[in-house]
Formats: C-alpha cells, sequence, structure tokens
C-alpha cells in the first residue's frame, strides 16, 4: 500500500468502515498516518510487519507484528486489545523479564501466541499468575528464545493446547512429565534443542491421544528407566530424535517406537545407537516416507521389509557399520526413491543395476566409502532421472562408460577414489549432450591420456577434479575462456607453460601441483582477482615471482613450495589482506624477508569456503576444498572447517639472508612457522611469545646468535620446536610447560648452548637472569657484548700467532735463514713482472 494511498483513507474512510482486514507489512507510516486509521471500528485483522507501533484498535482480533523493533514495553500498549484472538510479535527486540500483568485480562481470550525468536529469559508470574493462565490458548510459540529451567506445572491449565513449540531454548530436566502429561489435546509437539533428558520425558506422553507430530532433537539423551515398558496411545507421523548427546554407551532406540504403525517421517540419526539395523521400523510402517538413520553403529546386513514401500521417498542409513551386499530387491521395495544414501559403511559386492530404472522424478545416489566393485552399470548410466552420482571411495574398475556423461539430467557426479582405467572417454557433443553437469570428480584412479576435448565445451561445468591420475598433455587454452570455479590437474604428468591468457575472473580455487610444469609464471593469473587458492607447487617453474601478486585480493592460500624461483620476496605479497597460509619452500628466493608480513597482512583472516561445495539435498555432503601443507614435520592435508582456521608461513630452504623481522611476532594467529635452511642472522626475535596459537616453530640450520628467548616458554600450544644447526648460546630456557617436551634434537648443533637437555653444563651461565623477560635495550648491550668478545678474541689471537712467529725465527737460525730466501725470492718475483708488463 502506497504512502499516497493512505493518505486518501481519511477522504474515502465512509467507504472503508467495514474493513475487517488491513495489510500494512513493509511500510514506514508515521504517528499521523496511523492517526487517520482510528475509526476502523470493525477491524478484525491487522498486519504490520516492520513497522513501528500498534494501533488502539478495541475490535482488533488478529495483530501480526513480527520482524520489527519493539521492545518489552509493547505489552504495556496491547491492554486495550479486549478481542485480540491472535497475537504474532515474532522477532523483535523482547528482551530478559517480561512481565505480563496487564496482558492477563485483556488477552483473556487469547488463541494463538507467537513470541518466538526474541531474548526472552523469564516471563514473570504475578501472584502465580501468568501465562498458564491464557486458558483458551491453542497454540503457543516460545521459540528460539533464552527460556531456561524447568517447565512450570501451572502448563497444564492450558487444556486447549494443541501446537506447542519450545524448541531453541534452555529448559532442563525431565520434570516436564508433570507439565506436559495433563495437555491431552497436543497435537503438535516442539522440544528441540533444549536439555531435556530423553527418552526419559516420552513416557509423559503416554495418553496423548492425538499427538502427530513430536520432534526432540538435540537434547540430552539418557537410558530409559528400567521398568515396565509403556504403550502409547498415540501414533505419531512424524518423529525427529537426532543428535541427542550421551556419555554412555548402548543406548538403544526408545521402545515406545514399536508401537508405532502410521509414521511418515522418522529421523534417528547421529545418536550413536547400537545393535542389529531396525528394519522392523521400516515393516511395521507401511506409509513411511523418509527413514533417516546417519550416524549410528548398526550392525548387520541391510534387512529390507517384505513388503514395498510406494511411499518411500528418501532413505538415509549412511555412517553406520552394515555390510554385505545391496540387495536387487531394494529397487521393488522402494520404488520411489529420490534420495538413497549407503555411504560410510562396509556393503560389498556390485551396484543393483535397478538403480537406474527406478520410477522417479529425480535421483540422488550416495554409495560412496564402502568396498563395492565392479563398474557402473550401463542401465544406471543411462539412467534420465539421475541427478547426483557419489560412488567415491570404493573398489570399483574398469573404463568409464561413455553413456554416464551423454545423461540429460546428472549434474553431479563424483568417482574419485576408485580403480577406473583408461582414456577418460571421448563423446560426440552432436549426438551425446552433458550440458547439465556442473560438478566432474575423477581424482585419485589410474586414468590416462590427455583431457578430451569435450570438456572444454561443457558451459554448466562449475568443478572440475582430475588430481592423482596419470593424465598428460598441456594445459588447454581453451580454459582461459572458461567459467570454472575450482580446477583441480594436481599429481598428474601435465607439461609445458601456464598459458598466458589463464585470467579468467571465474576462477577460485585452482590446484596444479605435483606435474611437469615449466616457464615463468608471465601474465597468467594477471586478473584472476577472484582467486581464492593458487596451487603451483611442486613443478618446474622459474623466474621471479611477477608483480601482479598483489592483485590477487581474496587470495587465501598460496602454495609455491619446490620450484625454481628466484629473486626477492615481493613487497606486493602484503597487499594479500587475505592471506592465510603461505608456502614459498624450496625455491631460490634471496634477500630479506618482507618486515611488511604484520597481522594486516597474514594469519588473520579466514579462509572463506562459502562458495565452495554445493548443497544440492540437505543428506548429500558438499565437495570440499583440501590442501597440503607441510607443518610439524610432516605433509598434512587441511579440508573442510579445519582449513578455515589454519594459517602458516613456510619459507624454508631457501636463500634468504638478513634478520628476522620482529614484526613477525605480531602474527598471533598463525599456527606454523618454518625459517629453516636459509642464511638468516641475528636474534631469534623476543616478539615471538606474542604467537600463542603457534604449534609449530622451525629455524634450523641458519646462523643465528644469542639467547633463546626465555619468553618462549610463554607457548603454551608449541608443539614442535627446533633451533638446531645456528650459533646459539646460553643456557635453553627451564624445561617448563611445552619446553619441557622438547628433547635434545630441537638443539643440537650449537657449540655455546648448554643446559637440558643437552649434556652441557652451563653452571657459569645459572646466576644470569633468565626467569624475567629480557627489555629491548637488554637485547642490545647483549648484542654489543657479543660483538665486543669477538673482536677481543680476534686481536689477542693474532698478536699471539705473530709473536709465536717471530720468537720461532729468532731462535732457529735454520728457519730464519729460509724465511729470508723465500722474502727475497718473492720481491724478485715480483720485479721481473713488473718489468716484463712494461716491455
Amino acid at each position: 500500500m502506497s504512502r499516497n494511498y493512505v493518505e486518501r483513507l481519511d477522504e474515502e474512510r465512509y467507504n472503508l468502515t467495514n474493513l475487517e482486514v488491513l495489510n500494512l507489512n513493509y511500510n514506514s507510516f508515521g504517528k499521523s498516518s496511523l492517526a487517520q486509521l482510528s475509526g476502523f471500528s470493525n477491524l478484525k485483522e491487522l498486519s504490520m510487519q516492520q513497522n513501528q507501533r500498534p494501533l488502539n484498535l478495541t475490535n482488533l482480533e488478529e495483530l501480526n507484528l513480527d520482524f520489527n523493533s519493539f521492545t518489552n514495553s509493547l505489552l504495556a500498549q496491547l491492554s486495550g486489545f479486549s478481542n485480540l484472538k491472535s497475537l504474532n510479535i515474532r522477532n523483535n527486540q523482547l528482551k530478559g523479564s517480561i512481565n505480563i500483568k496487564e496482558l492477563l485480562d485483556a488477552l483473556s481470550n487469547l488463541e494463538e501466541l507467537d513470541m518466538s525468536e526474541n531474548e526472552v529469559k523469564e516471563i514473570v508470574p504475578i501472584k502465580n499468575k501468568g501465562w498458564c493462565d491464557l486458558r483458551k490458548l491453542e497454540t503457543l510459540d516460545l521459540s528460539e528464545n533464552s527460556l531456561g529451567g524447568a517447565l512450570p506445572s501451572c502448563l497444564e491449565n492450558l487444556s486447549s493446547l494443541r501446537y506447542l513449540d519450545i524448541s531453541g531454548n534452555q529448559f532442563i530436566g525431565k520434570g516436564a512429565s508433570t507439565a506436559l502429561a495433563n495437555l491431552t489435546s497436543l497435537r503438535f509437539m516442539f522440544l528441540s534443542r533444549n536439555l531435556f533428558e530423553v527418552p526419559s520425558i516420552f513416557m509423559s506422553f503416554a495418553n496423548h491421544l492425538h499427538l502427530k507430530v513430536l520432534f526432540s532433537d538435540q537434547n540430552k539423551l539418557v537410558r530409559e528407566p528400567t521398568i515396565q515398558t509403556w504403550v502409547p496411545k498415540f501414533q505419531l507421523k512424524a518423529f525427529l530424535f537426532s543428535n541427542c548427546t550421551t556419555k554412555e554407551l548402548h543406548i538403544e532406540i526408545p521402545k515406545f517406537l514399536y508401537y508405532q504403525n502410521d509414521l511418515s517421517m522418522v529421523d534417528l540419526s547421529y545418536n550413536n545407537f547400537l545393535g542389529k539395523f531396525p528394519f522392523w521400523l521400516l515393516e511395521n510402517n507401511t506409509r513411511m516416507g523418509a527413514f533417516l538413520m546417519k550416524g549410528n553403529s548398526f550392525m548387520g546386513h541391510l534387512n529390507l521389509p517384505s513388503h514395498p514401500k510406494p511411499k518411500m521417498s528418501l532413505v538415509d542409513i549412511s555412517d553406520n557399520k552394515l555390510e554385505g551386499p545391496i540387495l536387487a530387491s531394494i529397487c521393488s521395495i522402494f520404488p520411489q526413491l529420490n534420495g538413497l544414501n549407503l555411504s560410510d559403511n562396509f556393503f560389498q559386492g556390485n551396484i543393483p543395476p535397478c538403480l537406474g530404472s527406478l520410477n522417479t522424478t529425480y535421483l540422488i545416489l550416495d554409495l560412496s566409502h564402502n568396498h563395492l566393485s565392479g563398474g557402473i552399470p550401463e542401465m544406471l548410466a543411462q539412467s534420465d532421472s539421475l541427478e547426483l552420482l557419489r560412488l567415491s571411495n570404493n573398489d570399483l574398475s574398469g573404463k568409464i562408460a561413455p553413456t554416464i556423461f551423454c545423461s540429460s539430467s546428472l549434474q553431479f557426479l563424483y568417482l574419485d577414489g576408485n580403480k577406473f582405467d583408461g582414456n577418460i572417454p571421448d563423446i560426440d557433443i552432436s549426438t551425446c549432450h552433458p550440458y547439465p553437469l556442473s560438478d566432474m570428480d575423477l581424482s585419485n584412479n589410474n586414468l590416462s591420456g590427455e583431457l578430451p576435448r569435450w570438456i572444454w565445451n561443457m558451459s554448466s561445468l562449475n568443478a572440475l577434479l582430475v588430481s592423482n591420475n596419470q593424465l598428460k598433455g598441456l594445459i588447454p587454452k581453451e580454459l582461459c575462456h572458461y567459467s570454472l570455479q575450482i580446477l583441480d590437474l594436481s599429481k598428474n604428468n601435465f607439461f609445458g607453460p601456464i598459458p598466458s591468457c589463464f585470467n579468467v575472473h571465474s576462477i577460485k580455487h585452482l590446484h596444479l601441483s605435483k606435474n611437469r610444469l615449466s616457464g615463468t609464471l608471465t601474465n597468467a593469473f594477471f586478473n584472476s582477482s577472484s582467486l581464492v587458492t593458487l596451487d603451483l607447487s611442486e613443478n618446474q617453474l622459474t623466474g621471479e615471482i611477477p608483480y601482479w601478486i598483489g592483485n590477487l585480493s581474496t587470495l587465501s592460500v598460496l602454495l609455491l613450495k619446490a620450484n625454481y624461483f628466484i629473486g626477492e620476496i615481493p613487497i606486493k605479497i602484503c597487499k594479500l589482506y587475505s592471506l592465510s597460509i603461505i608456502d614459498l619452500s624450496q625455491n631460490k628466493f634471496s634477500g630479506l624477508i618482507p618486515s611488511c608480513l604484520s597481522p594486516n597482512y597474514i594469519g588473520m583472516t579466514r579462509l572463506d569456503l562459502s562458495d565452495f561445495g554445493f548443497n544440492l539435498h540437505f543428506f548429500i555432503e558438499n565437495l570440499e576444498e583440501k590442501v597440503d601443507y607441510t607443518t610439524k614435520g610432516a605433509s598434512r592435508t587441511y579440508k573442510g572447517n579445519i582449513l578455515e582456521y589454519m594459517s602458516g608461513i613456510d619459507l624454508s630452504c631457501n636463500r634468504l639472508t638478513g634478520e628476522i623481522p620482529r614484526e613477525i611476532g605480531n602474527l598471533s594467529e598463525i599456527r606454523s612457522l618454518n625459517l629453516s635452511h636459509n642464511n638468516l642472522t641475528g636474534y631469534i626475535p623476543s616478539t615471538f611469545s606474542k604467537l600463542k596459537q603457534i604449534e609449530s616453530l622451525d629455524l634450523s640450520h641458519n646462523n643465528l646468535i644469542g639467547r633463546i628467548p626465555v619468553q618462549l616458554t610463554e607457548l603454551y600450544a608449541l608443539a614442535i620446536f627446533n633451533v638446531s644447526y645456528n650459533n646459539l648460546s646460553g643456557s635453553i630456557p627451564s624445561p617448563k610447560f611445552q619446553f619441557g617436551t622438547f628433547d635434545e634434537s630441537s638443539y643440537v648443533a650449537n657449540p655455546f648452548l648448554c643446559g637440558s637437555p643437552l649434556h652441557k653444563n652451563c653452571s657459569n651461565l645459572d646466576s644470569l637472569p633468565t626467569a624475567a623477560p629480557k627489555s629491548s635495550n637488554e637485547e642490545e648491550e647483549s648484542g654489543l657484548m657479543d660483538k665486543y668478545v669477538f673482536w677481543v678474541t680476534f686481536f689477542v689471537s693474532y698478536v699471539i700467532v705473530l709473536l709465536v712467529i717471530v720468537l720461532i725465527l729468532y731462535i732457529n737460525p735454520y728457519w730464519r735463514q729460509a724465511w729470508f730466501s723465500f722474502v727475497e725470492h718473492c720481491i724478485k718475483t715480483c720485479q721481473y713482472f713488473i718489468e716484463d708488463n712494461l716491455l
């Protein structure tokens, strides 16, 4: 409704006096405009989403004020709404304790109350009266607040209640039996995301004849009391009971489910239930449509029900311990399947071909992480309903059938981690149209040959992963004009230069490591401003890091390890404000470490993976970004959420010189720092004590001098510490905290270093203060003292050598004569040389 229309309401009021419904959502009316509506005496329903204040209309029956900014003072303004039957104040700014004293009489006729998505901690009763006295309530929604404690026993007063949602609060205990036992009119009950003790609480509902929907996920799972089994009077249609925490073992499925035969949806995922697979739930409930048992410990074979379940559309029994073959009868038992997830089990044998002929409009099929063998059935490869096929990490072998790339419906194909061999099939795109394909993962197989040309004609392809195969050839130039966001060609035999035209704006994650790529980078990524991950490690690339590196504003991971790069580390790298992991190790970089590597540039920004992965359906896992990074002395693969929290710098095995910049100590979020095998000099900065998150620090094989800063004992997360093969001196810091876990290998080949765990006594140094941190002035004085000692020692040694030579010549006439003859010969030789050159 426009503002002009509202302003004309006063002129046309005579035509609107009988108006019963008025919608003013998403406007910004002022007081003057609202005053013009005061004459709508027959108004029964008013909706004012995202406005500023309610109206004082005594005949109003339905008031919707959700998604506004009303505070607790709103309640006082509702005191005159004696005829109100429905009140929605969802998602406002109600906070803390709510006093509804003035509303008890005014809202006595209220049938629906929605106070969800606020920050209410307590609803204060007045003389034992409160919201429990709204006896006509049929719908009560208090979800997503901060209410806590046990449910008040007076809740049983709401005998007309049919819909109750108290999910997303902090209610505790199993005392809900007294609060809810008498609410026998309930049909819908939502108890999720609280601290209730389930399934003990379920016994409270034994007499709830009308209960149809019960959601109780993310509560506290406890063992059912050892009493006689109770038989419920209700027949549920939907039961959600997943992700309940427990410290106990051998928890069993709630026993009341044995008496349910009208379920259309059941979710018991992630509860660590043990025992045999509960096929009896499928047998008992002929109308089952969604059956979710993911993340438990069910064992044995997959026993299917004896009769078909034509309404079953979704089965997810992944992440269990089931074994044996996948029976071909699964297709006749579940003929209408839209989603089947049997991943992360121990299934063996072949894939049933009939899965390609299910009578369904679309099919999401995940059989990954099992022990399936054979190939992809031709019937499945030709399916016109298959949208997602995940067969990752099995023992499948043979050639990949070309027909699977010609599917008119397939969008997501994951065949990684198998034993497929031969070439990637070449197809005729004039008769075969693989245009729907968005994700294709063929990595970790035995594929060979070159990438077929048809791949570069797939305009819908968003992710291509073919790593760890035996593919070869040049990287095709067609890639430069492509819309890929994720490309992984790593661990193959691709050779030649990276195309200079490789500057596409869409690419976000690029992995070309462990190939035989050569040449310089030139302008390959000049305009790739969307790059998040750039991995070119372990190739044969040469030249310097080009100036355009500073243009990659979104770059989070830069891996150039084990190439032949030269020159200095460019200052432009400091413009990469999102940089989290940088590995330049095993190259020929020289010069100084840039001092601009400060918290504004590295280690403070989390890797953004929000665009990585495709959430087609909720029970299928997303594609995860993976990065190989060496830390703690071993190469590790970081992926998914863990990668978001990893940050590190590896500049090892180069030719870097100069001192370690003190500014690196300000990288408070960094977890790994490796500067080993360089020519670094100077002292270990005491500012390293601020690296509170660091787990691995390697400064070995350099020319560092001075003491190990005692402040480093404050690094409580430090697991790997190595300063071996330097020229450090003095006593090792006291073996406390993490320093008590480092052995002799962390300090070897430092001739003037002493103390535990080395077998060198440094009692002469014990009197020096080592517990208190040094100031910068003290460090400078220590440096001056070391230089003074060096020059004094050198001068004294030089004088002693001269005196020894003079003394020998004075005592021994033979050596004195030989010395004079040698000097005379040298003088004559010089004269002849000068004369020859002059002539």
